[in-house]
């Protein structure tokens, strides 16, 4: 298994000039493999294409749409995954499928090495290789634009002079990257964080400044999961296909960021997640009706250091084993409705319900026939306040005493 070299291949820039690069480098023939996570756009076989004319021998794409929704979507939707409060883990929840079916490329073309077109200053590298070495241990991993600190100029001026189909040029240096999650924008005049996007940074998203009327939906869930649309059902690949198109008319999931990536640097990322961010806010309403209070809040802390995991590359880690298992407990009773208004560019829940609600009534009105017994107040309110009070008392003797 040393004759071949198989190369994630996502039919962009810097991909497509690494098979040539990985070629000259090695001597080694280059197997394209791209995965079919949503993305849209061109078409696969224009793709597949693409990877024979710029020199692979091969060219193999894997359909995993549903998988991804199902498999990483979906765990990311109930761990309402938002790193940095703003960004639903749109590239990082892609990137373990992709190595698991890069993993399983290079059994079935007898490779010994894979390569990813990852530079030295992204997350993707370390996502990436810690997910192929987890997964296969015996695999070489290679990384030409990183290793040979290759730049976007160099790689344009590459496909330029040995003619490769690419549409990445000089004048639209874009770095994109998108699944059915979400879209991933970066590089070019993105990169001075004082210059606002243009409208040609966005396709998943129309201007929420000019939106058409309010569109009603009521989002089913059973554990967390949708499982229907305007009572409609749906699978969660639908789901999220249904509302990227109904949310993004809206403009709803727009997101202009500087995050501290993994590396420690602080990128200026333009993310499109229409579908996701409506998604979430549904769920997290969901569960604050559903949640006990403690376990709630409890989750909360779960979920960012669950995120932080799957940002970090740590899909396939210990604690983020031990971490699904408990956020996989929390959604047994996250069942129910919630109804959302979307419009200029926010998805805003107007209703909610649920047969597992600890919503009571009688408990929460204030109107006849309340059953909440408020004599008990006075009482709660000595107890829960009493370290308070004696650690006051003690501070005054002291004060008194200096």
């Amino acid at each position: 298994m040393t004759d071949r070299i198989v190369l994630a291949y996502s039919g962009g820039l810097d991909t497509s000039v690494a098979i040539g690069w990985i070629q000259e480098a090695t001597g080694k023939e280059v197997v394209a493999m791209a995965v079919d996570v949503g993305q849209g756009g061109e078409d696969l076989e224009t793709i597949r294409q693409r990877a024979l004319d710029c020199g692979a021998v091969e060219a193999y794409v894997a359909d995993a749409r549903d998988e991804f929704a199902e498999e990483y979507c979906m765990p990311g939707l109930q761990a309402n995954t938002m790193y940095m409060d703003a960004y639903p883990n749109v590239s990082a929840l892609s990137r373990p499928l992709i190595s698991k079916h890069l993993v399983a490329a290079a059994r079935e073309f007898g490779a010994g090495t894979v390569a990813h077109g990852c530079t030295g200053k992204g997350n993707d590298q370390v996502r990436f290789e810690v997910a192929i070495t987890t997964l296969a241990p015996d695999l070489d991993c290679i990384a030409p634009v990183r290793d040979l600190a290759l730049t976007r100029e160099a790689a344009i001026e590459y496909a330029e002079k040995n003619d490769l189909p690419i549409i990445t040029t000089k004048s639209n240096p874009f770095s994109i990257d998108q699944n059915v999650w979400g879209r991933a924008v970066e590089t070019g005049f993105l990169e001075d964080i004082w210059n606002g996007p243009t409208k040609d940074v966005y396709d998943y998203t129309d201007d929420p400044a000019f939106p058409p009327a309010p569109d009603e939906v009521v989002i089913t869930f059973e554990n967390g999961i949708p499982v229907a649309i305007d009572g409609e059902a749906v699978t969660p690949l639908q789901a999220i296909e249904k509302l990227n198109h109904r949310a993004g008319q809206h403009g709803i999931g727009r997101i202009d960021i500087v995050e501290d990536r993994l590396v420690g640097i602080k990128s200026r990322e333009i993310y499109e997640a229409p579908g996701a961010i409506t998604l979430i806010e549904a769920h997290r309403e969901l569960e604050r009706i559903t949640l006990e209070r403690e376990q709630l809040r409890f989750k909360r802390s779960v979920e960012q250091r669950w995120t932080e995991l799957v940002y970090d590359g740590q899909w396939f880690s210990e604690l983020k084993g031990s971490l699904d298992a408990f956020i996989l407990d929390t959604q047994k009773h996250v069942n129910g409705d919630i109804r959302m208004t979307l419009h200029g560019g926010r998805a805003v829940v107007t209703g909610r319900k649920s047969p597992n609600s600890l919503y009571d009534f009688g408990l929460a009105t204030y109107d006849e026939g309340q059953t909440f017994d408020q004599s008990a107040a006075r009482g709660f309110i000595d107890i829960y306040g009493l370290s308070a009070r004696v650690a006051s008392d003690r501070n005054q003797r002291v004060q008194k005493q200096a």
